[in-house]
């Protein structure tokens, strides 16, 4: 089974682990979390999630913040991207799809990652489309509601 490893900053890491331990209880040993301080050198930050990133061994699928930051550096030094991939942009929906599908084999669980975190942004109406109208303030405009 496939580990997912959660690098961001303080405190985002530990607070999407713990929401996906709240879907999934069950999911603690197969998720680990590294919140990175502001104040952190990052050498030590890297040696860090090495040693925690080896306690699990096997592969693992790697889940940052934002693309460019301290925490997806610290994590781009620890992909090979045969044992372990790395993912930015981590959302509750990205990580919640890779816990459901850990047991699968890493390419798959990187396109279910990314289409759980993908699928998981969308805007939402306030009212359904069939029932908003058209507000029309200019008593010259005589266009028509389609």
């Amino acid at each position: 089974m496939n580990h997912i490893f959660i690098i961001a900053h303080a405190p985002l890491a530990s607070a999407l682990r713990a929401c996906a331990l709240h879907v999934f209880p069950d999911c603690g040993s197969g998720v680990t979390a590294l919140d990175i301080p502001p104040n952190m050198p990052p050498a030590e930050s890297v040696a860090q999630a090495r040693v925690m990133l080896q306690q699990h061994g096997g592969d693992a699928l790697l889940l940052t913040d934002v693309f460019g930051a301290t925490p997806s550096n610290i994590a781009k030094q620890l992909t090979d991207g045969i044992r372990t991939r790395l993912l930015t942009g981590v959302n509750l929906p990205m990580l919640l799809r890779a816990v459901t599908y850990r047991h699968e084999p890493l390419d798959v669980l990187v396109q279910r990652a990314l289409a759980g975190g993908s699928q998981g942004v969308m805007q939402v109406a306030v009212t359904a489309p069939q029932n908003q109208t058209l507000k029309n303030h200019d008593p010259d405009n005589h266009q028509s509601q389609q």
